[in-house]
Protein backbone atom coordinates (compact mmCIF):
# COMPACT_ATOMS: atom_id res chain seq x y z
CA UNK A 1 0.00 0.00 0.00
CA UNK A 2 1.40 3.57 -0.99
CA UNK A 3 2.75 5.58 2.13
CA UNK A 4 1.66 9.02 1.94
CA UNK A 5 1.77 12.14 4.37
CA UNK A 6 -1.78 13.12 4.48
CA UNK A 7 -2.73 17.08 4.28
CA UNK A 8 -3.77 18.68 8.04
CA UNK A 9 -6.91 19.26 6.80
CA UNK A 10 -7.90 15.68 6.43
CA UNK A 11 -6.92 15.16 10.07
CA UNK A 12 -9.04 17.34 11.42
CA UNK A 13 -12.40 15.81 13.19
CA UNK A 14 -15.46 16.58 11.66
CA UNK A 15 -16.31 19.08 14.47
CA UNK A 16 -13.09 20.81 14.07
CA UNK A 17 -13.73 21.03 10.30
CA UNK A 18 -16.82 22.45 10.52
CA UNK A 19 -15.69 25.16 12.86
CA UNK A 20 -13.07 26.33 10.55
CA UNK A 21 -15.14 25.95 7.42
CA UNK A 22 -17.93 28.57 9.59
CA UNK A 23 -15.22 31.00 10.81
CA UNK A 24 -13.68 30.78 7.26
CA UNK A 25 -10.62 29.72 8.26
CA UNK A 26 -11.10 27.09 5.52
CA UNK A 27 -12.41 27.28 2.34
CA UNK A 28 -14.83 24.38 1.18
CA UNK A 29 -12.83 24.55 -2.09
CA UNK A 30 -9.58 24.00 -0.03
CA UNK A 31 -11.09 21.36 2.01
CA UNK A 32 -12.72 19.75 -1.32
CA UNK A 33 -9.07 19.77 -2.75
CA UNK A 34 -7.29 18.45 -0.22
CA UNK A 35 -9.77 15.47 0.15
CA UNK A 36 -10.12 14.72 -3.58
CA UNK A 37 -6.22 14.45 -3.63
CA UNK A 38 -5.71 12.31 -0.34
CA UNK A 39 -8.65 10.37 -1.92
CA UNK A 40 -6.28 10.04 -5.11
CA UNK A 41 -3.52 9.19 -3.77
CA UNK A 42 -4.64 6.25 -1.31
CA UNK A 43 -8.14 5.25 -2.20
CA UNK A 44 -6.23 2.52 -5.07
CA UNK A 45 -4.76 1.21 -2.08
CA UNK A 46 -7.96 -0.36 -0.25
CA UNK A 47 -11.01 0.82 -2.47
CA UNK A 48 -12.97 1.84 0.15
CA UNK A 49 -14.65 4.70 -2.23
CA UNK A 50 -16.72 3.96 -5.74
CA UNK A 51 -18.82 6.15 -8.11
CA UNK A 52 -16.12 9.27 -7.34
CA UNK A 53 -17.63 12.25 -8.75
CA UNK A 54 -16.06 14.32 -11.08
CA UNK A 55 -13.96 16.85 -9.85
CA UNK A 56 -14.57 19.35 -11.53
CA UNK A 57 -18.22 19.63 -10.69
CA UNK A 58 -17.63 18.99 -6.87
CA UNK A 59 -14.82 22.23 -7.31
CA UNK A 60 -18.11 23.74 -8.62
CA UNK A 61 -20.50 22.58 -5.45
CA UNK A 62 -17.87 23.47 -3.13
CA UNK A 63 -17.64 26.88 -4.65
CA UNK A 64 -21.34 27.49 -4.13
CA UNK A 65 -20.96 26.60 -0.57
CA UNK A 66 -18.28 28.93 0.04
CA UNK A 67 -19.98 31.57 -1.61
CA UNK A 68 -23.29 31.00 0.16
CA UNK A 69 -21.27 31.25 3.53
CA UNK A 70 -19.95 34.42 2.14
CA UNK A 71 -23.60 35.44 2.06
CA UNK A 72 -24.28 34.54 5.35
CA UNK A 73 -26.12 31.89 4.60
CA UNK A 74 -25.45 28.14 6.54
CA UNK A 75 -27.03 25.16 5.51
CA UNK A 76 -25.86 23.34 8.77
CA UNK A 77 -22.97 21.96 11.00
CA UNK A 78 -21.99 19.93 7.55
CA UNK A 79 -21.77 22.68 5.18
CA UNK A 80 -19.09 22.40 2.24
CA UNK A 81 -17.91 19.00 3.53
CA UNK A 82 -17.22 16.15 1.72
CA UNK A 83 -19.45 12.97 1.77
CA UNK A 84 -19.75 9.34 0.50
CA UNK A 85 -22.84 7.68 1.42
CA UNK A 86 -22.89 3.80 1.70
CA UNK A 87 -23.74 2.10 -2.05
CA UNK A 88 -26.79 0.64 -0.20
CA UNK A 89 -28.25 4.28 0.46
CA UNK A 90 -30.37 6.16 -3.14
CA UNK A 91 -27.92 8.47 -3.93
CA UNK A 92 -30.17 11.12 -6.28
CA UNK A 93 -28.28 11.65 -9.71
CA UNK A 94 -25.16 9.26 -8.30
CA UNK A 95 -24.87 5.27 -9.57
CA UNK A 96 -26.43 3.45 -6.53
CA UNK A 97 -25.51 -0.33 -7.21
CA UNK A 98 -26.34 -2.04 -4.02
CA UNK A 99 -22.74 -4.13 -4.87
CA UNK A 100 -25.08 -5.83 -7.73
CA UNK A 101 -24.77 -6.37 -11.18
CA UNK A 102 -28.01 -6.22 -11.81
CA UNK A 103 -27.87 -2.85 -10.68
CA UNK A 104 -24.93 -1.51 -12.10
CA UNK A 105 -26.62 0.77 -14.31
CA UNK A 106 -28.96 2.31 -11.76
CA UNK A 107 -28.91 5.93 -10.97
CA UNK A 108 -31.72 6.81 -8.42
CA UNK A 109 -34.05 9.66 -8.86
CA UNK A 110 -34.77 10.32 -5.22
CA UNK A 111 -32.01 9.67 -2.02
CA UNK A 112 -32.35 7.90 1.00
CA UNK A 113 -33.52 9.68 4.56
CA UNK A 114 -30.00 9.59 5.55
CA UNK A 115 -28.52 10.64 2.20
CA UNK A 116 -31.55 13.16 2.41
CA UNK A 117 -30.51 14.73 5.53
CA UNK A 118 -26.72 15.37 5.15
CA UNK A 119 -27.38 17.08 1.63
CA UNK A 120 -29.67 19.18 3.95
CA UNK A 121 -27.37 20.33 6.52
CA UNK A 122 -24.44 21.02 3.71
CA UNK A 123 -22.99 17.82 2.50
CA UNK A 124 -21.36 17.51 -0.80
CA UNK A 125 -21.77 14.04 -1.79
CA UNK A 126 -18.34 12.96 -3.54
CA UNK A 127 -19.53 9.44 -4.14
CA UNK A 128 -20.18 6.14 -2.76
CA UNK A 129 -18.54 3.60 -0.12
CA UNK A 130 -18.20 0.01 -0.97
CA UNK A 131 -20.14 -2.74 0.35
CA UNK A 132 -21.15 -6.46 -0.29
CA UNK A 133 -23.84 -7.32 -2.78
CA UNK A 134 -26.95 -5.87 -1.26
CA UNK A 135 -25.29 -5.69 2.60
CA UNK A 136 -25.08 -9.68 2.80
CA UNK A 137 -22.28 -10.92 4.97
CA UNK A 138 -19.87 -9.02 7.03
CA UNK A 139 -17.07 -8.84 4.11
CA UNK A 140 -17.05 -6.13 1.58
CA UNK A 141 -16.96 -7.17 -1.81
CA UNK A 142 -19.12 -7.52 -5.21
CA UNK A 143 -18.77 -8.08 -8.92
CA UNK A 144 -19.18 -4.57 -9.76
CA UNK A 145 -16.29 -2.61 -7.41
CA UNK A 146 -14.19 -5.62 -6.47
CA UNK A 147 -13.16 -5.89 -2.77
CA UNK A 148 -12.38 -3.43 -0.21
CA UNK A 149 -9.09 -3.74 1.74
CA UNK A 150 -8.30 -3.53 5.54
CA UNK A 151 -6.42 -0.26 6.11
CA UNK A 152 -4.25 -1.84 8.67
CA UNK A 153 -3.29 -5.09 6.55
CA UNK A 154 -4.19 -4.95 2.67
CA UNK A 155 -4.34 -8.65 2.46
CA UNK A 156 -7.67 -8.27 5.38
CA UNK A 157 -10.93 -7.46 4.75
CA UNK A 158 -12.26 -4.38 6.43
CA UNK A 159 -14.95 -5.80 7.64
CA UNK A 160 -18.81 -4.88 6.05
CA UNK A 161 -21.09 -4.62 5.19
CA UNK A 162 -20.39 -0.97 6.40
CA UNK A 163 -16.57 -1.98 5.12
CA UNK A 164 -16.00 0.79 2.66
CA UNK A 165 -17.06 3.78 5.28
CA UNK A 166 -14.78 1.85 7.43
CA UNK A 167 -11.69 1.87 5.59
CA UNK A 168 -12.87 5.42 4.53
CA UNK A 169 -12.55 6.69 7.92
CA UNK A 170 -9.36 5.15 9.17
CA UNK A 171 -7.53 6.42 6.35
CA UNK A 172 -9.36 10.14 6.41
CA UNK A 173 -10.86 10.17 3.25
CA UNK A 174 -13.39 10.86 4.92
CA UNK A 175 -14.92 13.22 7.82
CA UNK A 176 -17.53 11.16 8.94
CA UNK A 177 -19.53 8.46 7.39
CA UNK A 178 -22.59 6.80 7.14
CA UNK A 179 -23.50 2.71 7.19
CA UNK A 180 -26.40 0.44 7.63
CA UNK A 181 -26.96 -2.42 10.30
CA UNK A 182 -28.83 -5.76 10.06
CA UNK A 183 -26.46 -8.44 11.07
CA UNK A 184 -23.02 -5.87 12.55
CA UNK A 185 -22.69 -4.27 9.25
CA UNK A 186 -22.19 -0.68 11.61
CA UNK A 187 -20.14 -2.82 14.25
CA UNK A 188 -17.86 -5.42 12.45
CA UNK A 189 -16.39 -2.96 10.28
CA UNK A 190 -15.41 -0.52 13.23
CA UNK A 191 -13.61 -2.82 14.91
CA UNK A 192 -11.99 -4.18 11.81
CA UNK A 193 -11.14 -0.56 11.06
CA UNK A 194 -10.05 0.54 14.43
CA UNK A 195 -12.72 2.85 14.28
CA UNK A 196 -16.61 3.99 15.81
CA UNK A 197 -19.60 2.61 14.37
CA UNK A 198 -23.01 3.24 16.07
CA UNK A 199 -25.99 0.82 15.54
CA UNK A 200 -28.92 2.90 17.27
CA UNK A 201 -32.14 2.46 19.47
CA UNK A 202 -34.63 0.51 16.78
CA UNK A 203 -37.11 3.54 14.96
CA UNK A 204 -34.12 6.20 16.26
CA UNK A 205 -33.04 7.02 11.80
CA UNK A 206 -35.75 6.82 9.63
CA UNK A 207 -35.73 4.49 6.91
CA UNK A 208 -36.91 4.54 3.58
CA UNK A 209 -38.54 5.41 1.34
CA UNK A 210 -39.24 1.95 0.75
CA UNK A 211 -42.19 -0.34 -0.56
CA UNK A 212 -42.46 -1.66 2.85
CA UNK A 213 -42.33 -0.01 5.61
CA UNK A 214 -44.22 -1.99 8.80
CA UNK A 215 -41.98 -5.18 8.89
CA UNK A 216 -38.19 -4.57 8.52
CA UNK A 217 -37.32 -3.77 12.41
CA UNK A 218 -34.28 -5.66 12.44
CA UNK A 219 -32.03 -3.15 9.63
CA UNK A 220 -31.21 -0.22 10.56
CA UNK A 221 -28.73 3.05 8.81
CA UNK A 222 -26.37 4.73 11.40
CA UNK A 223 -23.21 6.98 12.07
CA UNK A 224 -19.61 5.62 11.84
CA UNK A 225 -17.00 8.26 12.80
CA UNK A 226 -12.93 8.15 14.25
CA UNK A 227 -14.30 9.62 17.79
CA UNK A 228 -17.86 10.06 19.15
CA UNK A 229 -18.55 13.89 19.33
CA UNK A 230 -18.25 13.50 15.51
CA UNK A 231 -20.61 10.26 15.87
CA UNK A 232 -23.14 11.70 17.77
CA UNK A 233 -22.84 14.93 15.42
CA UNK A 234 -23.99 12.87 12.61
CA UNK A 235 -26.06 10.87 14.58
CA UNK A 236 -28.40 14.29 15.40
CA UNK A 237 -28.48 15.09 12.04
CA UNK A 238 -29.61 11.24 10.61
CA UNK A 239 -32.00 11.72 13.53
CA UNK A 240 -36.04 12.30 13.75
CA UNK A 241 -39.29 11.75 12.73
CA UNK A 242 -40.47 11.65 9.49
CA UNK A 243 -43.95 11.36 7.81
CA UNK A 244 -43.00 8.68 5.67
CA UNK A 245 -41.41 6.23 8.09
CA UNK A 246 -44.06 5.15 10.47
CA UNK A 247 -42.16 3.27 13.29
CA UNK A 248 -39.59 6.54 14.02
CA UNK A 249 -38.85 8.18 17.28
CA UNK A 250 -39.74 11.41 18.36
CA UNK A 251 -36.96 13.85 18.09
CA UNK A 252 -34.73 13.01 21.13
CA UNK A 253 -34.82 16.35 22.90
CA UNK A 254 -30.87 16.31 23.75
CA UNK A 255 -29.39 15.11 20.39
CA UNK A 256 -31.80 17.24 18.56
CA UNK A 257 -30.19 19.98 20.00
CA UNK A 258 -26.38 18.65 19.12
CA UNK A 259 -23.91 21.46 17.80
CA UNK A 260 -20.46 21.19 17.08
CA UNK A 261 -19.53 23.86 19.78
CA UNK A 262 -21.59 22.00 22.81
CA UNK A 263 -21.01 18.10 21.85
CA UNK A 264 -18.22 17.99 23.94
CA UNK A 265 -19.86 19.10 27.07
CA UNK A 266 -23.20 17.02 26.57
CA UNK A 267 -21.15 13.91 26.25
CA UNK A 268 -19.11 14.58 29.11
CA UNK A 269 -21.20 13.86 32.49
CA UNK A 270 -20.24 12.07 35.47
CA UNK A 271 -20.77 7.94 35.11
CA UNK A 272 -20.54 7.45 38.89
CA UNK A 273 -21.59 3.77 39.88
CA UNK A 274 -22.93 2.56 36.63
CA UNK A 275 -22.25 -1.25 36.04
CA UNK A 276 -21.59 -3.23 32.95
CA UNK A 277 -22.17 -6.21 32.50
CA UNK A 278 -19.48 -8.55 31.26
CA UNK A 279 -21.11 -11.37 28.88
CA UNK A 280 -17.84 -12.08 26.93
CA UNK A 281 -18.22 -15.35 25.35
CA UNK A 282 -21.86 -16.57 26.39
CA UNK A 283 -19.75 -18.57 29.03
CA UNK A 284 -17.77 -20.39 26.20
CA UNK A 285 -21.00 -20.89 23.84
CA UNK A 286 -19.25 -18.65 21.07
CA UNK A 287 -15.98 -19.73 19.92
CA UNK A 288 -13.37 -16.76 19.83
CA UNK A 289 -10.05 -16.68 18.25
CA UNK A 290 -7.36 -15.81 20.72
CA UNK A 291 -6.56 -12.97 21.83
CA UNK A 292 -9.78 -11.29 21.21
CA UNK A 293 -11.64 -11.67 24.72
CA UNK A 294 -8.17 -10.22 26.47
CA UNK A 295 -8.12 -6.94 24.23
CA UNK A 296 -11.74 -6.51 25.31
CA UNK A 297 -11.02 -7.15 29.59
CA UNK A 298 -7.90 -5.49 29.01
CA UNK A 299 -10.54 -2.03 27.53
CA UNK A 300 -12.77 -3.04 30.62
CA UNK A 301 -9.82 -2.55 32.75
CA UNK A 302 -10.02 1.26 32.23
CA UNK A 303 -13.99 1.53 33.11
CA UNK A 304 -13.37 2.37 36.82
CA UNK A 305 -10.82 5.26 35.87
CA UNK A 306 -14.02 7.15 35.16
CA UNK A 307 -16.03 5.29 38.06
CA UNK A 308 -18.05 2.28 36.48
CA UNK A 309 -17.83 -0.68 37.73
CA UNK A 310 -17.70 -4.13 35.45
CA UNK A 311 -18.80 -7.09 36.97
CA UNK A 312 -18.69 -10.88 34.60
CA UNK A 313 -22.49 -12.43 34.20
CA UNK A 314 -23.67 -15.14 33.30
CA UNK A 315 -25.63 -15.05 29.76
CA UNK A 316 -29.37 -13.94 31.08
CA UNK A 317 -30.90 -16.07 28.13
CA UNK A 318 -30.76 -19.20 26.27
CA UNK A 319 -27.94 -18.30 23.25
CA UNK A 320 -28.98 -21.26 21.01
CA UNK A 321 -32.68 -20.01 20.95
CA UNK A 322 -31.18 -16.43 19.92
CA UNK A 323 -29.56 -17.96 16.98
CA UNK A 324 -32.99 -19.79 15.83
CA UNK A 325 -35.00 -16.52 16.34
CA UNK A 326 -32.34 -14.90 14.00
CA UNK A 327 -32.71 -17.79 11.51
CA UNK A 328 -36.45 -17.30 10.84
CA UNK A 329 -36.21 -13.22 11.07
CA UNK A 330 -33.38 -12.93 8.90
CA UNK A 331 -34.73 -15.77 5.97
CA UNK A 332 -37.93 -14.03 6.29
CA UNK A 333 -36.89 -10.15 5.86
CA UNK A 334 -33.88 -10.79 4.01
CA UNK A 335 -35.16 -13.32 1.92
CA UNK A 336 -38.99 -11.54 1.01
CA UNK A 337 -37.03 -8.08 0.29
CA UNK A 338 -35.13 -9.96 -2.51
CA UNK A 339 -37.90 -12.43 -4.38
CA UNK A 340 -38.65 -10.27 -7.34
CA UNK A 341 -34.98 -10.66 -8.14
CA UNK A 342 -34.90 -14.48 -7.80
CA UNK A 343 -38.68 -15.10 -9.70
CA UNK A 344 -36.80 -13.53 -13.01
CA UNK A 345 -34.41 -15.95 -14.09
CA UNK A 346 -32.61 -13.52 -15.22
CA UNK A 347 -31.77 -11.94 -12.39
CA UNK A 348 -31.78 -14.91 -10.07
CA UNK A 349 -28.48 -15.93 -11.86
CA UNK A 350 -27.05 -12.61 -11.22
CA UNK A 351 -27.30 -13.57 -7.38
CA UNK A 352 -24.98 -14.91 -5.46
CA UNK A 353 -25.10 -17.57 -3.37
CA UNK A 354 -25.83 -15.87 0.05
CA UNK A 355 -29.03 -14.15 -0.99
CA UNK A 356 -30.20 -17.23 -2.83
CA UNK A 357 -29.85 -19.29 0.02
CA UNK A 358 -31.70 -16.59 2.83
CA UNK A 359 -34.31 -16.32 -0.65
CA UNK A 360 -34.64 -19.60 -0.81
CA UNK A 361 -35.05 -20.29 3.26
CA UNK A 362 -37.98 -17.90 2.84
CA UNK A 363 -39.80 -19.57 0.67
CA UNK A 364 -41.75 -22.21 1.97
CA UNK A 365 -41.89 -20.57 5.66
CA UNK A 366 -45.10 -21.04 7.60
CA UNK A 367 -46.74 -17.99 9.26
CA UNK A 368 -46.38 -20.30 12.63
CA UNK A 369 -42.73 -20.30 12.42
CA UNK A 370 -42.01 -16.39 12.21
CA UNK A 371 -45.06 -15.87 14.70
CA UNK A 372 -42.78 -18.29 16.97
CA UNK A 373 -39.77 -16.42 16.33
CA UNK A 374 -41.08 -13.52 17.83
CA UNK A 375 -42.39 -15.10 20.78
CA UNK A 376 -38.70 -16.37 21.54
CA UNK A 377 -37.40 -12.48 20.50
CA UNK A 378 -40.22 -11.23 23.12
CA UNK A 379 -38.86 -13.51 25.78
CA UNK A 380 -34.90 -12.45 24.87
CA UNK A 381 -36.25 -8.76 25.29
CA UNK A 382 -38.04 -9.16 28.40
CA UNK A 383 -34.90 -11.06 29.90
CA UNK A 384 -33.43 -8.55 28.72
CA UNK A 385 -34.91 -5.85 30.48
CA UNK A 386 -34.08 -8.04 34.03
CA UNK A 387 -30.72 -7.60 33.56
CA UNK A 388 -30.61 -4.33 32.96
CA UNK A 389 -32.67 -3.59 36.44
CA UNK A 390 -29.31 -4.52 37.63
CA UNK A 391 -26.81 -2.78 35.02
CA UNK A 392 -27.02 0.41 33.34
CA UNK A 393 -24.53 -1.39 30.09
CA UNK A 394 -23.27 -4.70 28.59
CA UNK A 395 -20.40 -5.12 27.06
CA UNK A 396 -19.59 -8.23 24.57
CA UNK A 397 -16.68 -8.23 21.92
CA UNK A 398 -17.74 -6.86 18.43
CA UNK A 399 -16.44 -10.07 16.48
CA UNK A 400 -14.88 -13.63 16.89
CA UNK A 401 -12.25 -13.37 14.90
CA UNK A 402 -9.91 -10.87 13.96
CA UNK A 403 -9.68 -9.27 10.42
CA UNK A 404 -9.29 -12.48 8.07
CA UNK A 405 -7.68 -13.21 4.38
CA UNK A 406 -9.70 -10.78 2.32
CA UNK A 407 -9.54 -14.01 -0.53
CA UNK A 408 -12.25 -15.73 1.99
CA UNK A 409 -15.53 -14.66 1.47
CA UNK A 410 -16.17 -15.60 5.06
CA UNK A 411 -14.46 -17.48 7.91
CA UNK A 412 -15.59 -20.99 7.63
CA UNK A 413 -14.26 -22.21 11.33
CA UNK A 414 -13.20 -20.64 14.13
CA UNK A 415 -11.13 -22.22 17.51
CA UNK A 416 -11.66 -25.18 15.50
CA UNK A 417 -15.46 -25.12 15.07
CA UNK A 418 -17.25 -24.93 12.22
CA UNK A 419 -19.63 -22.18 10.80
CA UNK A 420 -22.55 -23.64 8.81
CA UNK A 421 -24.24 -20.72 7.42
CA UNK A 422 -22.33 -17.29 5.88
CA UNK A 423 -23.17 -15.01 8.77
CA UNK A 424 -22.51 -17.77 11.95
CA UNK A 425 -18.96 -16.41 12.34
CA UNK A 426 -20.63 -13.02 13.68
CA UNK A 427 -23.17 -14.77 16.18
CA UNK A 428 -21.60 -12.21 18.49
CA UNK A 429 -23.85 -9.45 17.12
CA UNK A 430 -26.90 -10.98 16.60
CA UNK A 431 -28.79 -10.93 20.13
CA UNK A 432 -27.87 -7.10 20.34
CA UNK A 433 -29.60 -6.95 16.26
CA UNK A 434 -32.79 -8.47 17.91
CA UNK A 435 -32.89 -6.71 21.10
CA UNK A 436 -33.36 -3.12 19.17
CA UNK A 437 -31.21 -1.92 22.02
CA UNK A 438 -28.24 1.18 20.87
CA UNK A 439 -24.97 -0.50 20.40
CA UNK A 440 -21.48 1.00 19.69
CA UNK A 441 -18.64 -0.57 18.82
CA UNK A 442 -15.78 1.36 20.30
CA UNK A 443 -11.74 0.24 19.50
CA UNK A 444 -10.07 -1.72 21.57
CA UNK A 445 -6.37 -2.34 20.58
CA UNK A 446 -4.53 -4.44 17.97
CA UNK A 447 -3.60 -8.54 17.86
CA UNK A 448 0.33 -9.33 18.06
CA UNK A 449 -0.20 -9.27 14.03
CA UNK A 450 -1.79 -5.46 14.02
CA UNK A 451 -4.87 -6.48 13.45
CA UNK A 452 -7.83 -4.47 15.04
CA UNK A 453 -10.56 -5.13 17.47
CA UNK A 454 -13.13 -3.79 18.68
CA UNK A 455 -16.10 -3.96 21.62
CA UNK A 456 -19.63 -3.52 22.28
CA UNK A 457 -21.31 -1.86 24.31
CA UNK A 458 -25.08 -1.69 24.75
CA UNK A 459 -27.62 0.31 26.71
CA UNK A 460 -31.32 0.08 27.77
CA UNK A 461 -33.87 0.41 24.73
CA UNK A 462 -33.88 3.89 22.81
CA UNK A 463 -30.85 5.75 25.38
CA UNK A 464 -28.98 6.23 22.84
CA UNK A 465 -27.27 9.06 24.57
CA UNK A 466 -26.03 7.72 27.84
CA UNK A 467 -24.34 5.14 25.11
CA UNK A 468 -22.50 7.65 23.68
CA UNK A 469 -21.42 8.91 26.74
CA UNK A 470 -20.01 6.11 27.82
CA UNK A 471 -18.01 5.15 24.97
CA UNK A 472 -16.80 9.27 25.26
CA UNK A 473 -15.34 8.43 28.29
CA UNK A 474 -13.75 5.31 27.15
CA UNK A 475 -11.69 7.51 24.39
CA UNK A 476 -10.60 9.80 26.75
CA UNK A 477 -8.68 7.40 28.71
CA UNK A 478 -7.96 5.21 25.48
CA UNK A 479 -7.92 6.98 22.28
CA UNK A 480 -6.52 4.19 20.57
CA UNK A 481 -7.52 6.21 16.87
CA UNK A 482 -5.75 8.63 17.60
CA UNK A 483 -2.97 6.21 18.78
CA UNK A 484 -2.93 3.83 15.33
CA UNK A 485 -2.41 5.27 12.49
CA UNK A 486 -2.74 2.63 9.77
CA UNK A 487 0.30 2.45 7.76
CA UNK A 488 -0.61 4.44 4.91
CA UNK A 489 -0.20 7.67 6.68
CA UNK A 490 2.61 7.52 7.98
CA UNK A 491 4.99 7.70 5.13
Amino acid sequence: MTTCRPSPIVTLSARQLSEQIHAKQLSSREVMSAYLAHIAAVNPGVNAIVALQDEAVLMREALAADEALARGESAGWMHGMPQAPKDLAMTRGIRTTYGSPIFRDNVPATDSVVVERVRKAGAILIGKTNTPEFGLGSHTFNPVYGATLNPYDPTRSAGGSSGGAAAALALRMLPVADGSDFGGSLRNPAGFCNVYGFRPSMGRVPYGPAPELFLPQLGCEGPMARNVADLALLLATQSGPDDRTPQALPADPVLSTLTPRNVASVLDVDLSGKRVAWLGDWNGYLPMEDGILPLCEQALRFFPDFGVSVESIAPPYPPEKIWQTWLVHRHFLTGNARMALYTNPATRAQLKPEAIWEIEGSLDMPATDLYAASVQRSAWHQALQRTFTRFDYIAVPTAQVFPFDVTEHWPTSIAGRQMDTYHRWMEVVVAWTLSGCPVISVPVGFSAEGLPMGMQLIGRPRDDLSVLRLAAAYEKVRDWVGDRLPGALTG
